[in-house]
């Protein structure tokens, strides 16, 4: 079974920085790791190679910088790595970065499964992954806690609700994000650590892909961030003492105030 997974590589949590001429992340300098529910991702890979044979690639889009993460998914337990870099990919939003991806898979040897993170930790807009499934035309389910039964041809997932999981039934090749409900991640191993120093990392450009030039980048993207800033801080709270009676009918007669 050939098992994809895509991650990136984000800045850390504690270190983010606006760049207030591009409205876009800095990321030079700047300390960046896997994004968090993309080692969900790895994880939930390496454990289907373990259970039905075959070969876990990673993906990314991004820098030069981005091999970092992709060794360290190689001392996590995948098998290869591949990195998509260009400079005709800098200022690709969501759509452009899943049209990318989804170009560089179709010159992969061929896919079963793909998994995602729900979400990166820098935007939050859990869009690429269903926009990889979307442009190469195959299933997706989102928001998996559980990958029950998995075979050449189906699986059965759980999916994530606000009121509890949906039992999914679905054809492969597909998509999969998922949660961090789904496993806890293991800590690379002596011989991870060793065959990621000594892996050599597939690189992919613009030329290599069969992709349309226009969809690619900031000329491929159809939004645009036009204006960042830091929400004012909120003002203090006002406290209402006394009896829960007359506390509550302070507070109706506040609220009244608000909204007549």
């Amino acid at each position: 079974m050939n098992i994809i997974v895509c991650i990136k590589q984000v800045p850390n949590t504690t270190d983010v920085r606006i760049d207030p001429a591009t409205n876009t992340l800095i990321r030079d300098g700047v300390e960046s790791v896997i994004n968090p529910f993309d080692a969900y991702a790895i994880e939930e890979a390496v454990r289907i190679k373990e259970r039905c044979g075959g070969k876990v690639t990673a993906l990314t889009m991004g820098p030069l910088q981005a091999e970092t993460a992709l060794k360290e998914a190689i001392s996590l337990g995948c098998d290869d790595a591949v990195l998509v870099s260009d400079r005709r990919f800098a200022g690709s939003d969501t759509w452009a970065t899943s049209y990318t991806l989804a170009a560089a898979i179709r010159k992969l040897e061929g896919f079963d499964v793909i998994l995602c993170g729900k979400q990166a930790s820098d935007g939050d807009t859990a869009q690429v992954g269903p926009g990889i499934s979307a442009h190469l035309d195959i299933p997706q389910v989102t928001y998996v806690k559980k990958i029950s039964e998995i075979n050449e041809k189906t699986a059965k997932v759980e999916r994530m609700t606000e009121e509890g999981y949906d039992v999914v039934e679905t054809p492969l090749p597909c998509l999969f994000t998922v949660v961090k409900e789904i496993n806890t991640p293991r800590m690379p191993s002596m011989k991870g650590l060793m065959r990621a120093k000594a892996a050599k990392i597939t690189k992919l450009t613009a030329a290599d892909l069969d992709a349309d030039p226009a969809a690619l980048g900031l000329d491929g993207s159809p939004t645009r961030v036009v204006k960042i800033f830091t929400p004012e801080p909120r003002k203090g709270g006002e406290m209402i003492s006394g009896s829960a009676s007359d506390v509550a009918k302070e507070l109706a007669e506040l609220l009244k105030a608000e909204v007549i």
